[in-house]
């Protein structure tokens, strides 16, 4: 009987391999699948599809008659446009709240066989829905709150749907949660259905803008939190920023290690995505860092991801919605790649649960290249320099809008075994010259053994001296965008980028 207890006690302390302290946390590695799946689908499908006004964030526009700061909550003299088109199409808030777009949100044409079916064309290897936005609407069967997907608006569990489908797939499933921002989300106001008790569970008790989360929001954050990880046993989590805050402290701990145990019972490895914000929320490593909307302007030695969206302008699907062209994220993928780095590309469904066209076509389009030059992506990993050219990305958060189109004398690279893919990120119209391969680099001397243009059979002339390697430019061109050389050496590479963490 001893030595049963013993044994149970035993496995007990392995299966809580984490304790809920940074030093303990350090002990974390990212997963392999993570660093070779390369490309991963967002979702943001909710409530706020319903307005199809100015994006996601409808819900803490509504109720703001004057442009407001979300970081400070100081308002300005200009009119809010989406309060004054919510007025002039639905009503005053308090006769027509954001609650009341939830009936409207029905998702009558969600099939999550088809959306995952997309999604596996495109080439994504993972997929993350929103599970509760800012709004705190849960978009799977929550146990802690009334305000869900299954008991109201499309009565469907959407995050457990897509999670059967897309792991018949083979694909990885996460959810994201954004609701530690959702403190500070609704606007008091006694003419506002946000002061209605009757509506407290969803709207939360009214507070000021710069009131610190309740000990009782903070333990709501986190059961709701557990709840989606261990409901759906998820693969990766993505918290946005309000989960960096220093109030979310103990949570991030907690969770954390939770998770990280969880996965240790599931025999599984599993990645926390997080964000900074203009401090370390997370040491290095103990989690995976998520940039939005921009890139690293270097290698980092640590896997790490970019989101974006296929919309320019919105993350929900808006009617105003612009698309971004193919070309343009797949040479943002392919430099995101270079650096070590994965792709969280996101699309905004409709409110019937139809995924437009145009979003099609592109992820269709980037599906189309991958099938071509998947190998220079997939399972790779950086070489000691990420590429040549002038072009250059700037570090940080929100800082694609500064696009700086690719041209043919920009190059990026990868690496897998004894391959090096150097892609040419527009067609060459001459002969292409890699300097990075001159002779003079005896540390990068390594013989060559072949060089092939991917998707094609055409036989690759080149010559190699001190001036780099000059590689001859094919006679067809093969695909659209961002052209993939595979250059072979005679023994496998070993000189894979151990830099910079950061």
């Amino acid at each position: 009987m001893l030595t049963i207890f013993n044994l149970l006690s035993l496995e007990a302390q392995e299966s809580k391999k984490y304790e809920p302290t940074w030093e303990s946390l350090s002990q974390y590695k990212s997963p392999k699948w993570f660093q070779d799946a390369k490309l991963g689908i967002f979702i943001h499908w909710g409530v706020y599809a319903v307005p199809e006004y100015g994006n996601e964030w409808y819900g803490y526009q509504m109720y703001r008659k004057k442009k407001t700061n979300h970081n400070t909550g100081k308002t300005y003299q200009e009119d809010n446009p989406t309060y004054q088109y919510h007025v002039k199409t639905y009503g005053e808030p308090g006769e027509f709240g954001y609650k009341d777009f939830i009936p409207m949100f029905k998702g009558e044409n969600f099939d999550a066989k088809e959306w995952i079916s997309l999604f596996k064309k495109a080439g994504a290897k993972y997929v993350v829905p929103v599970g509760e936005h800012c709004d705190g609407f849960a978009m799977y069967n929550s146990s802690h709150t009334r305000w869900n997907a299954v008991d109201m608006g499309p009565k469907r569990d959407v995050l457990g749907e897509l999670a059967v489908e897309a792991r018949n797939e083979h694909l990885k499933v996460g959810s994201s949660s954004h609701l530690a921002f959702g403190y500070k989300w609704w606007a008091y106001d006694k003419n506002f259905d946000t002061t209605n008790p009757e509506f407290q569970d969803f709207y939360l008790k009214p507070h000021g803008y710069l009131d610190p989360p309740t000990p009782e929001f903070l333990d709501l954050f986190y059961k709701r939190s557990m709840d989606m990880i261990e409901k759906y046993k998820l693969d990766l989590m993505w918290f946005d920023f309000g989960f960096c805050a220093p109030e979310y402290e103990e949570n991030r701990l907690k969770i954390l290690s939770d998770y990280y145990n969880l996965a240790t019972q599931w025999n599984k490895e599993v990645v926390l995505n997080y964000k900074k914000i203009g401090w370390e929320p997370i040491p290095d490593g103990a989690a995976v860092l998520d940039l939005e909307r921009g890139k690293l302007d270097r290698i980092r030695e640590l896997p790490w991801q970019t989101d974006t969206s296929i919309g320019r302008n919105s993350w929900s699907y808006v009617k105003d919605w612009q698309t971004k062209p193919a070309g343009e994220l797949i040479d943002d993928f392919v430099d995101i790649v270079s650096k070590n780095g994965n792709l969280l590309l996101n699309v905004g469904p409709k409110a019937d649960g139809t995924i437009p066209n145009d979003q099609k076509q592109v992820l269709l389009e980037i599906g189309e290249w991958l099938q071509i030059n998947g190998e220079a992506i997939y399972e790779t990993r950086p070489w000691i320099m990420y590429g040549e050219g002038k072009t250059r990305s700037k570090m940080g958060d929100h800082t694609e809008y500064e696009v700086h189109t690719m041209t043919e004398n920009d190059i990026r690279f990868t690496v897998k075994g004894n391959t090096i893919y150097a892609f040419v990120m527009d067609w060459p119209t001459a002969d292409i010259l890699i300097t990075s391969f001159s002779t003079r680099l005896t540390s990068l001397a390594d013989p060559i053994k072949n060089i092939s243009f991917l998707g094609s059979n055409e036989k690759i002339s080149w010559e190699r001296n001190e001036n780099g390697l000059k590689i001859h430019k094919p006679q067809t061109k093969v695909g659209k965008h961002a052209f993939a050389f595979k250059i072979e050496l005679e023994k496998a590479f070993d000189g894979i980028y151990r830099g910079n963490k950061n």
